[in-house]
């Protein structure tokens, strides 16, 4: 089995490799820095140094594989990060067109569904039709607000203060990556699925913010207090930082038009995963603002 794995050092990418090398694969992982990767882990994999932002290097590594998982690369901070994810996986769709990819399992994101108004995700909504336009087999998984967003915030939480720019009071999907990373690897080792497959990945449960803020109260054994904040804040924090236009409403609009939205996918058994943000919270981030 050919398996191709795109940002295998990732939160989500790193536990498919894990995985697959677990059930016996030794996928084809691209990277650029191999280094990353681990010693343990550079023996079991076939590895393929360069740049997803380069076609030449994607269209090359994905030719002949039978199932790739594609999490697109590009920063929300890029210069026009729509732009840049589609043509970034421009060269997959192109493999997929001309029979070179057999199937594709693509990182999406709850929003995709929307076609349009959900900032830097409407790109992942482009990327997933023009797959579904290559006739080929794909998955498009469309995941949840990822636990791991908070670490980029460690500094606020060290304060007590959790800041938002999502509607504080609507319940949303939260999810571990880890969890996302064994629904992929599931996906990739069966053979059973085929055609347009769209499947979410819900968490546990939806959650608030305000929720969120008092689960990490409990978890961190400390007071975390919410600080919700306007779309009109967040962009004079981020031209403030220097962003241009573009990625400053890319990332806007990532709040913004999710607010209010409920996934195309009900929660159910085959959209719901285990890990709970307490006992993440508890063995991840606890450590990190301890330390």
């Amino acid at each position: 089995m050919s398996v191709v794995v795109t940002t295998p050092t990732g939160h989500v990418g790193s536990r498919v490799v894990r995985l697959l090398i677990q059930a016996g694969v030794r996928p084809r992982v691209l990277v650029r820095n191999p280094a990353r990767l681990g010693e343990a882990t550079r023996e079991r994999v076939e590895v393929r140094r360069g740049d997803l932002t380069d076609a030449g290097f994607v269209r090359d590594a994905v030719a002949g594989a039978r199932s790739v998982f594609w999490v697109d690369p590009t920063p929300h901070t890029a210069a026009d990060p729509v732009e840049t994810s589609l043509r970034t996986a421009a060269p997959l769709v192109e493999a997929a067109r001309a029979g070179d990819v057999g199937r594709v399992v693509m990182l999406s994101s709850i929003g995709a569904e929307k076609r349009h108004g959900v900032g830097h995700i409407d790109a992942l909504a482009g990327i997933e039709e023009r797959l579904d336009a290559t006739g080929v087999d794909v998955l498009h998984l469309r995941c949840a607000y990822f636990f791991t967003n908070l670490l980029l915030d460690l500094e606020g939480l060290a304060q007590g203060v959790l800041t938002t720019a999502f509607d504080p009071g609507h319940p949303m999907p939260w999810v571990d990556p880890r969890d996302i990373g064994d629904v992929v690897a599931a996906r990739l080792l069966s053979e059973a699925w085929r055609g347009r497959v769209v499947q979410a990945v819900h968490g546990p449960e939806d959650l608030t913010f305000h929720q969120v803020a008092q689960i990490l109260t409990e978890a961190l054994g400390r007071p975390v207090r919410l600080n919700p904040v306007s779309d009109d804040a967040v962009r004079d924090t981020l031209r403030a930082a220097g962003l241009p236009p573009s990625a400053v409403e890319g990332l806007v609009g990532m709040a913004a038009g999710s607010r209010g939205l409920v996934p195309e996918q009900p929660r159910d058994l085959l959209t719901t995963t285990p890990t709970s943000l307490s006992g993440w919270a508890h063995a991840r981030l606890r450590p990190l603002l301890e330390g």
